[in-house]
């Protein structure tokens, strides 16, 4: 098993930055990517972001791309997404997730393990 544990949410500006951090524990000797999914109320989780295991390879949501970076410390298990000019439609709770594939994929039915969420609000 597999547990994520999310933190770094908070209530921000219109242009403000956040960092977010997931730390895995467990056998995270099985995680390949990792990324982050958000759900604003009343809608569908969506995919923002995802790296490979080396961190070489990331794939980002169209919406973010530019504002958005993903990366990890596989040494300290944490995947980080830094989050810059953020802007109200960004408000959401964001989700790391984890993969045991080898491809980056954008679906979140493919993502095994999740953690608990952690809030991201952006006001105007």
């Amino acid at each position: 098993q597999v547990q994520l544990v999310e933190s770094g949410g908070g209530s921000v500006q219109a242009g403000a930055s956040l960092r977010l951090s997931c730390v895995a524990s467990g056998r995270t000797d099985s995680i390949s990517i990792m990324g982050w999914f958000r759900q604003a109320p009343g809608k569908e989780r969506e995919f923002v972001a995802a790296i490979g295991r080396s961190g070489g390879t990331t794939r980002y949501a169209d919406s973010v791309k530019g504002r958005f970076t993903i990366s990890r410390d596989n040494a300290k298990k944490t995947v980080y997404l830094q989050m810059n000019s953020l802007k109200p439609e960004d408000t959401a709770v964001y989700y790391c997730a984890a993969d045991l594939g080898i491809i980056i994929l954008t679906s979140s039915r493919v993502y095994e393990y999740w953690g608990q969420g952690t809030q991201v609000t952006v006001s105007s």
